[in-house]
């Protein structure tokens, strides 16, 4: 009887050295702070620096530009009515767009 409780001691006091690992909760992202809204100086700058990239899409507008997704959805849209960029690629979820040059004219 002596061994079977030392046996269940040394069991239950084992369970607590060796408890379930915690798993990190990973790296927290900052929260971006896009533009909302549409004032001179940045629809100046989206008309002067969006033709001159080379690659053209929602991502690449938001990522550099720092707007938000609908701004440059917008931004997407009047430039290629202008026709200062063309469209390559046309799917529902990703529009590329690439500068309009004067050879495609």
């Amino acid at each position: 009887m002596a061994k079977a409780k030392a046996a269940a001691t040394a069991s239950s006091g084992g369970s607590k050295a060796a408890k379930k690992k915690k798993w990190s909760k990973g790296k927290v992202k900052d929260k971006a702070v896009h533009a909302v809204t549409l004032d001179k100086n940045l629809y100046d700058r989206i008309m002067k620096e969006t033709p001159t990239f080379k690659f053209i899409s929602q991502s690449i507008l938001i990522e550099r530009l720092k707007i938000n997704g609908s701004l440059a959805r917008v931004a997407i849209r009047h430039l290629e009515r202008e026709g200062q960029i063309k469209r390559i690629v046309h799917h529902s979820a990703q529009l590329i767009y690439t500068r309009a040059t004067a050879s495609s004219d």
